[in-house]
């Protein structure tokens, strides 16, 4: 069944891209030196996420459906503290 491996494939690369979000997220010292070039890592990951998930959404079952729309809420929230800072 290729079309569910794909799927499959698809939601495990986005759920990576969280967890490599938020570990850099987590990382992240607003006091730091290079707090600027932390920022540009963060907006990258985000980036690339974003796109990872947008790709998941293309094949995604439900369930997989509602977890990704979490991500996208959680990079909302990640990106608003950061604009607020």
């Amino acid at each position: 069944m290729p079309y569910h491996k794909n799927k499959q494939q698809a939601f495990q690369a986005a759920q990576q891209g969280m967890k490599q979000l938020d570990d850099v997220y987590s990382q992240l010292v607003r006091d730091s030196a290079d707090y600027g070039q932390q920022l540009k890592h963060l907006k990258n990951e985000v980036n690339e996420t974003y796109q990872q998930i947008e790709n998941a959404m293309e094949v995604a079952s439900e369930t997989q459906r509602q977890q990704l729309e979490k991500f996208r809420s959680d990079i909302e929230q990640i990106v608003n503290d950061v604009n607020n800072d």
